[in-house]
């Protein structure tokens, strides 16, 4: 599993508006950037994650930043030209009531953190990792308080993932049914204002849902009604983005990785890129572009291991079985519960990228085989239609 927990005094944790419901509901807690979390629950991170895949799960996701931005002259596109300063994507041209994918890059072209933008008419939602929101929202005033209000917002995040998701939610918010991926509505669901968008961090088809948090718990617990939706941890989040191919900031991006090493080539907007309509402008900009035009050195790949789960940065890769010679390491890695199986997130050279390519592995002193394989390990769900 990739989840880092920290050793972090209880008493000096954070406490999401759902806490109390965690407990109430016999979860094993604990310390994740800075917020008790619930990693599992009594049914276990197995059943979890199978159950993600076959009905819907709820998942906990308050600890993430929510940032609202917003243009001091009231026309949002001004707010779009100013977020168009600090990333790659094309902000400019997303419309009401979609979000995108992007990332927060630095002069020399790595990800400083990667993020969801949703445009809500009026103001910019900005959604980013726990572990990076006070450096993002410090990132945002040093650059555009000039421009725009940033404000951090003290709302729950709810994620309901999984084939009967659209279900399980439309018995609260009916006009859920009528999104698609990445789309993003203000509606009401039980009595309260909610943001709610169609996309997840498991390859499933599901919502995030953005609450006030004092009915968190209370929309929470109607969602838990229906016995399609069970509880599920940390754990099982990890493993179901690990096995969608999706990135874990400070495991598998970092500030020295860029989008193009990494595989996210296809978040840098068309917009953005050369002979674009507006080309560059953001940080890191001719390193990123210079990638896009001849390639990067090292590739992020999939690795089928033989036996043992990988997991640890420090797992290197080797070309031979004798790994005298290091030529990447491992990023995220574990046990695939969809596929049965050893599954692993590496980077190595362009050259032996290609899947199929045999790669060796370090494991606590033993040397593993893996194959290179295409990404993602189980194909995304999401209702694209």
């Amino acid at each position: 599993m990739s989840v880092n927990v920290a050793n972090e005094s209880p008493a000096a944790l954070k406490r999401t508006p759902l806490h109390a419901l965690h407990l109430a509901l016999g979860a094993r807690m604990a310390p994740f950037a800075g917020y008790d979390m619930p990693l599992n629950y009594a049914a276990g991170v197995l059943k979890e994650h199978r159950h993600t895949r076959a009905a819907a799960s709820l998942f906990d996701t308050s600890h993430m930043g929510q940032i609202l931005v917003r243009a001091k002259s009231g026309a949002p596109a001004d707010a779009a030209q100013a977020l168009e300063r600090l990333v790659p994507a094309d902000i400019v041209g997303l419309g009401p009531g979609r979000q995108r994918y992007t990332f927060f890059t630095n002069d020399r072209g790595g990800i400083l953190d990667d993020l969801m933008v949703a445009n809500l008419g009026d103001r910019y939602l900005l959604v980013v990792n726990a572990a990076c929101k006070e450096q993002d929202l410090a990132l945002l005033r040093d650059a555009l308080s000039a421009d725009c209000a940033i404000e951090a917002t003290d709302r729950a995040l709810i994620a309901l993932q999984g084939p009967k998701a659209e279900a399980a939610l439309a018995r609260l918010a009916p006009d859920c049914a009528r999104m698609r991926f990445m789309d993003v509505r203000e509606m009401t669901i039980m009595g309260a204002t909610c943001v709610v968008s169609r996309s997840g961090y498991t390859g499933e088809d599901g919502f995030e849902i953005s609450t006030p948090p004092d009915v968190a718990r209370e929309i929470a617990e109607g969602l838990l009604e229906n016995p399609d939706v069970a509880p599920a941890g940390l754990a099982a989040r990890d493993t179901l983005r690990l096995e969608a191919g999706l990135c874990l900031y400070g495991a598998d991006l970092d500030a020295a990785t860029s989008p193009v090493t990494a595989g996210l080539s296809w978040a840098i907007s068309p917009a953005r890129r050369e002979k674009g309509q507006r080309t560059g402008g953001f940080p890191g900009a001719g390193v990123i572009l210079g990638e896009l035009a001849k390639g990067t050195a090292m590739h992020r790949v999939g690795l089928l291991p033989e036996a043992a789960p990988l997991s640890a940065p420090e797992h290197r890769c080797s070309r031979t079985r004798s790994g005298r010679r290091k030529i990447g390491h491992v990023t995220s890695g574990g046990f695939g519960p969809s596929l049965d199986r050893p599954i692993a997130m590496a980077y190595v050279p362009a050259a032996l990228s290609e899947a199929g390519t045999q790669l060796f592995a370090e494991v606590r002193g033993t040397r593993l085989a893996a194959v290179v394989t295409p990404l993602p390990f189980v194909e995304h769900r999401y209702k694209r239609g």
